[in-house]
């Protein structure tokens, strides 16, 4: 029996829905039913009455309802205890972030904060945006940091997480050039020569950053994905050895491009074909039951986060 089982059942005891805590756990509707069927075969009897809607427990489920709230709630103390008395952990600052990201921006974003914060003690976890949003739900992390944009939000409710903006950053088509300096491969290509087109996996949140892109261009593209994955800096290696053009954010290729390594693939007769995205931070609002303790440096990281935010950038 795992603990997500129990955090689950909790979701659906309070929501009355399997479909709404699906969506707060941050799992389609039939793998969130399959962990609740796991936990009923581990308990030997129903815990749900599914004749009824809303969502209704059984007397078996209400009593395993009121338990796992004891039993996850020691939990989250005892972990709070145990990170308390680690010596090692003492100041650290535990950040959860998209593989592409934790490449390309946050390296040099906490360099930067040197200057006006100081040194920061970090351990960084990198994932999908999946997994990573999972970290910062589970209580696994202090800060999630990731993309966002207004029409490919994530799942993250205002009323239980507070977020601060720490920057924006560009994606747009990148490809290397050809002796002359031109790019290899331009942009919309044509239905008889289609460009060779370096993808990100379905699971990358990129992937759906592209997919807007490619579906808001003014002209059909003409592309045929030859290589995917989902890390950013993967596609940048392809691009450079010329095996096709890329869309890739602007940290990633900042350096290709000065010298010369790397060119816009959309500078044709297409027009620039490219997209701007916010970068955030997010964390559990304190003081909410079962948020995980807040660490003094982690506290303090945040109030100069959004000290240095614009007004309207931060929001609770």
């Amino acid at each position: 029996m795992e603990t997500k089982w129990l955090e689950d059942f909790v979701s659906l005891a309070e929501t009355r829905s399997f479909s709404r805590s699906a969506q707060l756990r941050h799992v389609t509707q039939p793998a969130f039913s399959r962990r609740i069927q796991a936990l009923e075969a581990w308990a030997g009897c129903d815990l749900v009455d599914r004749s009824t809607y809303p969502t209704r427990l059984t007397p078996a489920g209400q009593t395993l309802y009121e338990q796992s709230l004891e039993v996850l709630q020691a939990l989250q103390s005892t972990r709070a205890m145990l990170r308390g008395q680690s010596g090692a952990n003492h100041g650290l600052v535990e950040f959860a972030t998209p593989h592409t990201l934790a490449f390309t921006f946050f390296p040099g974003w906490l360099s930067g904060l040197r200057a006006g914060f100081g040194p920061v003690k970090s351990r960084l976890t990198a994932l999908n945006v999946h997994d990573a949003m999972l970290r910062l739900v589970e209580g696994s992390c202090d800060l999630l940091i990731a993309y966002h944009h207004e029409a490919l939000p994530l799942p993250l409710e205002a009323e239980r997480y507070e977020m601060v903006s720490l920057g924006r950053e560009t994606v747009a088509p990148y490809c290397r050039p050809d002796a002359e300096g031109r790019p290899t491969f331009l942009l919309p290509g044509r239905v008889s020569h289609p460009l060779p087109y370096l993808g990100y996996a379905s699971g990358a949140y990129l992937a759906q950053v592209t997919e807007l892109l490619q579906r808001q261009s003014p002209a059909p593209l003409h592309l045929d994905r030859v290589y995917e994955t989902d890390m950013a800096e993967g596609l940048k290696v392809m691009a450079l050895e010329g095996h096709g053009l890329a869309f890739l954010p602007t940290s990633a290729v900042r350096a290709e491009l000065a010298v010369g390594r790397l060119v816009p693939a959309d500078e044709g007769g297409l027009g620039p074909l490219r997209m701007t995205l916010e970068i955030r931070a997010w964390r559990q609002k304190p003081g909410r039951e079962g948020v995980r303790h807040v660490q003094g440096a982690a506290q303090a990281l945040w109030d100069y986060l959004v000290a240095q935010a614009p007004r309207s950038a931060a929001a609770g």
